[in-house]
């Protein structure tokens, strides 16, 4: 089937990947002109693991395009997919702005039949108003429908989720396009056996949010829960596997940590509380989920505070920029909120990260980076862990603590263990973990 993407982020790039790789004839339209030709030399504008081999493996077969017209992107295809960006408003409500142009511009060059598929994140009954952008601008009278097709993807593992989802998820009010959609997924459905949901546009453009929210929400009570923890002496990782070995509950995201970030959980989360106060039913649950996320980045910052004590020209090694391991993606990473902090206090920065350097770097230039981790901490007072990246796993601790200035590790990721640290003679912080002090050095 010949298939439109409108967007070449993290969601439409993979998404037409995906489908290309399953047989399908995939054009992906971005007004980005330089993203487009990027593409066309085949470099890929976001890091994700394994996208580059299938980009290059589909456009080699033929299955896979790059435009930046949406006239050539909706001649194309019956179904159109539209997979730009809802970034968050000045008062937590998401932009939609990206998503009606896309209606709009469609409609003004429909001659036949069109589905347009809401795969971008977006508010409840968002369907409703792309109807009315495509019945306010069509040229002719034609027919065409509405679906919402939420995606679940996590960065850093999104080719895999891609093809072996938990679920797939559609929303639908008629059944002509209930077909196409049913067509368009039957070979992922095949290989990974995969629940497939279909629903009414609004109930599935509800699971998103829904979804990502309690995500969120289990993030930030497994952080408040560790906050307890560090009171009484108590031990998270064991308090989290009791709690995760509870099947009604299950072990997924009982991390505790310096909480979440991405484009995702902060984003989501904001619209939907924006939403519940604009149907009068204020969402003071997720109102606590945020304050805690907050707070658990404030926390850290004062447990590297209290050890620096005067943080101005202190050299703090920053060891992780994107907001997760396995994605450049930077977006309300942790990092984000440290920086700026330690740069107005005066605090000299070593920064690294795999893959986020350059995403990072648009945020805040000329900034001082290292190649390595280990070169990240030579000669610092102190070291931030920000992403639980493997190299930092695996990092060579007595290599470390030769090279550091001061061995004060504040690990907001949990990497090491307190009792591994002190035998290397740091003075280590995690979170929710009882500390272990260094052996004193012998008289």
């Amino acid at each position: 089937m010949k298939l439109t993407i409108v967007g070449t982020g993290y969601v439409g790039l993979v998404t037409g990947a995906t489908f290309a790789e399953i047989g399908h004839q995939v054009l992906c339209v971005d007004n980005d002109a330089a993203k487009i030709e990027k593409l066309r030399r085949l470099e890929m504008p976001i890091y994700e693991d394994g996208l580059d081999p299938l980009v290059r493996r589909n456009v080699a077969a033929g299955r896979l395009a790059f435009s930046t017209s949406i006239a050539e992107g909706t001649a194309h295809a019956e179904v159109i997919f539209i997979a730009v960006g809802t970034p968050p408003g000045y008062r937590g409500e998401p932009n939609m702005s990206y998503v009606e142009r896309v209606g709009r511009e469609v409609a003004e060059h429909m001659t036949s039949y069109r589905l347009l598929v809401e795969k971008s994140t977006v508010i409840v009954n968002t369907n409703e108003q792309l109807r009315r952008t495509l019945n306010k601008y069509l040229k002719q009278d034609v027919p065409f429908d509405i679906a919402s097709n939420p995606e679940f993807l996590r960065e850093g593992t999104a080719i895999q989720d891609a093809f072996h989802p938990d679920r797939i998820v559609v929303g639908v009010e008629s059944e002509r396009s209930a077909a196409l959609l049913r067509e368009i997924y039957a070979p992922i459905v095949e290989r990974s056996g995969c629940p497939y949901l279909q629903m009414n546009t609004a109930s599935a453009e509800l699971t998103k949010h829904a979804a990502n929210s309690f995500l969120a929400m289990k993030i930030s009570f497994i952080n408040a829960v560790s906050r307890i923890c560090e009171l009484t002496g108590a031990d998270i990782d064991q308090v989290a596997h009791g709690l995760g070995l509870d099947r009604r509950i299950g072990p997924h995201f009982l991390q505790a940590g310096v909480g979440y970030g991405g484009s995702c959980f902060p984003k989501d989360v904001d619209a939907f509380v924006r939403m519940g106060e604009e149907l009068g039913y204020p969402l003071d649950l997720l109102k606590e989920v945020q304050k805690i996320n907050a707070a658990q980045r404030e926390h850290l910052m004062r447990k590297l505070q209290q050890e620096l004590w005067v943080l101005e020209e202190k050299t703090v090694a920053i060891l992780g920029l994107a907001f997760k391991a396995g994605t450049d993606d930077v977006r309300e990473s942790p990092a984000l909120y440290f920086v700026p902090r330690l740069l107005e206090r005066k605090a000299r920065l070593r920064l690294w990260d795999p893959v986020a350097r350059e995403k990072f770097d648009l945020a805040h230039p000329g900034l001082s980076y290292a190649e390595t981790p280990l070169e990240c901490v030579r000669g610092a007072d102190a070291a931030l862990v920000l992403t639980d990246w493997p190299a930092v796993r695996t990092a060579n601790l007595a290599e470390w603590r030769r090279a550091m200035r001061c061995p004060i590790v504040i690990d907001g990721r949990n990497v090491f263990s307190p009792a591994q640290m002190a035998e290397h003679g740091f003075t280590y912080h995690s979170v929710g973990r009882r500390p272990v002090a260094p052996p004193r050095p012998p008289l």
